[in-house]
């Protein structure tokens, strides 16, 4: 197993509402760094959270692995999930990344704009 970054999965530009990324395959991987980038956010009181998700093969339904604090000012969080990890939390979660995962943001405030990417790099 090899680590592998993987280019943005979740891109807002000005947005107002979250959204949900795409299934991506992790069965070749331990664990997985998330990583989300707000370069703006304006409203009242608004706030973008990230939440990683696993999926259950047999029900096909989508559980919370970890999910970000509500994050409202510009920069950079990194989200972890390992196994041995100590966990923090809405930071890190001491666990394997599930077989088959997802990415999805919610946006909250009054009049919220968020411009933001969310991005990923797989570890062995």
């Amino acid at each position: 197993m090899t680590n592998r970054q993987l280019g943005a999965l979740i891109t807002h530009t000005t947005a107002s509402a979250g959204v949900t990324g795409g299934d991506q395959d992790g069965s070749q991987h331990k664990g997985i760094l998330v990583f989300v980038r707000i370069s703006a956010i304006t409203g009242t009181t608004p706030t973008l959270t990230v939440t990683l998700e696993g999926k259950d093969a047999t029900s096909g339904q989508y559980y919370t692995v970890l999910a970000s604090a509500a994050l409202n000012a510009t920069g950079l969080t990194v989200l972890k999930v390992y196994p041995g990890l100590t966990a923090s939390a809405n930071v890190a979660v001491n666990d394997v990344l599930p077989p088959n995962w997802r990415v999805k943001t919610a946006i909250g405030g009054t009049g919220p704009s968020v411009t933001a990417t969310v991005s990923a790099a797989l570890i062995g």
